[in-house]
């Protein structure tokens, strides 16, 4: 269930953020990209980004503004789709360039009207990003041009025809982060920025997060763009946007035990529904309500970090301990310890808040599992439907 006050919640600080630091910050598809909602985000951004065909479509199709696109590698099949729907291309390797810019040389000389920008992924190679899974600069990455590679190139903006750097190195980070991620990217790549005419900062700038420092973000910006007056400074968030906005409902449909586990079987799945949780992992915040409503939060279960040793036990007076188990034929489609002021009984409902980011957009069909509705709660208490999935959405999925 996605909250329409909520994300405007959000929508509403990121203008804020825009308008008083000078910068664009567009919407990223990588964690968000529920299109019936669109409506409500372009009364307050204008742009989005994306980083498949699919994605270039969506932008420019349904939000209705060609993307800034990024993509690892492009395709000879794919890139007319990309230029046709995007205003921005950024090419991840030097060899990607040079192997496309004669097809983007092409269109803009066909489509004067409607001039496609080209930039190049940097590499500052620094990250504060603790999860190697999520790290763009890990060692031997596969993400972007190191700042070596351009001396040895001996490139120059012009020559290169490049209008624009991108610098993605976040991950739901915070403004101090950004702040040591421009001295490393200036010092590495300064030379080059005053012939650019954009850079775009990449995603990973959780600015609708309750601790995050706004002020020191617009004031980063701000002066940046004192340091750069010919830049257009660029940011695309995702989780920013989302960040919890929404729930994703559930039910307990069995409960079983075996040596003194006890695991409360759900109708979701962490494997299908939830497989952020699973990656990272990610552990969202659980309550349960025998009747949700938006922000009711009737008992809040507490994650228990210790080892299994030191937990507590169900009989002990401290509470009830579960895992949460999902509904695939996955052995590990579960998430524990959860400790619970109650007894867990068949068809309460497990409300799982914080699940619109990255989760609607990762998941999968696997088993088959039925995939829950979208639901946009909007401001005036009324619920739309936006998705009901079926027996169809699986099946036209297979051959």
């Amino acid at each position: 269930m996605v909250e329409e006050r909520l994300l405007r919640r959000n929508l509403s600080l990121i203008k804020r953020v825009a308008e008083e630091s000078g910068a664009e910050v567009i919407l990223a598809f990588k964690a968000f990209a529920l299109w019936r909602t669109f409506p409500i985000f372009r009364e307050y951004i204008g742009h989005t980004t994306a980083s498949s065909p699919y994605e270039a479509r969506l932008a420019l199709e349904e939000f209705g503004s060609p993307a800034h696109t990024y993509s690892p590698a492009y395709t000879e099949d794919d890139f007319p789709t990309i230029l046709r729907c995007s205003s921005h291309v950024t090419f991840n390797s030097l060899g990607q360039y040079h192997r496309f810019l004669p097809m983007v040389e092409t269109y803009n000389q066909i489509h004067p009207e409607k001039t496609v920008s080209c930039g190049l992924r940097i590499n500052p190679e620094y990250s504060e990003i603790e999860t190697e899974l999520y790290n763009p600069c890990a060692p031997g990455s596969r993400f972007g041009v190191l700042a070596e590679e351009l001396l040895t190139s001996h490139f120059s903006p012009l020559t290169f025809k490049v209008e624009g750097f991108h610098c993605h190195n976040h991950c739901e980070s915070s403004a101090e982060a950004l702040q040591e991620s421009l001295k490393h990217m200036e010092a590495k790549f300064g030379r080059w920025l005053p012939g650019l005419k954009w850079l775009n900062l990449g995603g990973g700038h959780l600015m609708t997060r309750k601790d995050y420092n706004v002020p020191l973000l617009i004031s980063l910006l701000r002066d940046l763009r004192r340091r750069y007056p010919n830049l257009r400074i660029i940011l695309e968030p995702g989780s920013a946007f989302a960040w919890q906005t929404g729930t994703l409902v559930s039910s307990v449909v069995d409960i079983v035990e075996n040596h003194g586990i006890r695991t409360a079987i759900l109708d979701v799945s962490f494997t299908c529904h939830m497989p952020d949780c699973l990656e990272m992992p990610y552990h969202p915040e659980v309550r349960t309500s025998s009747h949700p409503s938006p922000g009711r939060t009737d008992s809040l279960a507490v994650l228990c970090r210790a080892g299994a040793a030191e937990l507590p036990s169900s009989r002990d007076g401290k509470g009830f301990l579960y895992r949460l188990g999902g509904n695939s034929c996955l052995s590990g489609d579960f998430m524990g310890s959860w400790l619970f002021d109650h007894e867990l009984q068949i068809g309460e409902q497990i409300v799982f808040e914080d699940m619109i980011h990255y989760t609607t957009v990762k998941t999968t069909m696997f088993n088959g599992i039925h995939h829950p509705s979208i639901v946009l709660h909007h401001t005036d208490g009324t619920m739309e439907t936006l998705r009901q999935y079926a027996y169809e959405d699986y099946r036209d999925r297979m051959c």
